[in-house]
């Protein structure tokens, strides 16, 4: 066998692990595990925080694409090419065939660029989920949990890498500022 090169596939937007999925069980049916190492649709870990509760979620790297490790075959292109719902092919360059004929190609990825995206996937499985903060300094919120639960404030400090927010909160005619978590707190 041949040497395994990373192809870009592109997919209708919003099906890559659709696509992932119908691609992987074509393989299967038609025996060509040797030829193929790995199908990946490339995301990352964020977790966002909707109505007061966190809440992990795979963000997609590059929507509408996905990753193939594979020795290319004229019937590994074909099933990639015609038979699997929502892909509609490789990236491609057009090479001249003869003089005004041009075909299209698929084009593998430099090997750098492949273990940059693998390398991001990998950092997925071994850190936590990076939180993604939809609060801003000045915003009012309303603090849903906690001793003071149902008073409102004003966003005073985003603590980010540990995952807190600072409010001024008016208690007996006083400004207090309370520290709270991403999860106490809810947009007003």
């Amino acid at each position: 066998m041949g040497e395994m090169k990373w192809y870009v596939l592109r997919t209708a937007g919003g099906k890559e692990k659709k696509a992932k999925e119908y691609l992987d069980k074509e393989i299967e049916r038609s025996g060509l595990q040797e030829q193929v190492a790995q199908v990946l649709v490339p995301v990352k870990k964020e977790i966002v925080i909707k109505n007061g509760k966190r809440k992990a979620v795979d963000k997609l790297l590059f929507p509408g694409y996905v990753l193939i490790q594979a020795q290319l075959s004229a019937v590994l292109e074909n099933i990639i090419r015609n038979e699997v719902p929502g892909m509609s092919g490789f990236l491609t360059e057009k090479k001249a065939t003869n003089g005004t004929q041009f075909e299209r190609i698929p084009v593998p990825i430099r090997e750098e660029e492949a273990q940059r995206i693998l390398g991001v996937q990998d950092e997925n499985a071994d850190n936590a989920a990076e939180t993604l903060v939809n609060y801003e300094v000045g915003e009012s919120v309303r603090i849903t949990d906690g001793p003071f639960s149902g008073f409102s404030g004003t966003v005073d400090e985003i603590l980010e890498d540990r995952s807190k927010v600072k409010v001024i909160v008016v208690i007996f005619g006083r400004k207090t500022q309370l520290e709270l978590s991403f999860t106490q707190v809810t947009k007003e």
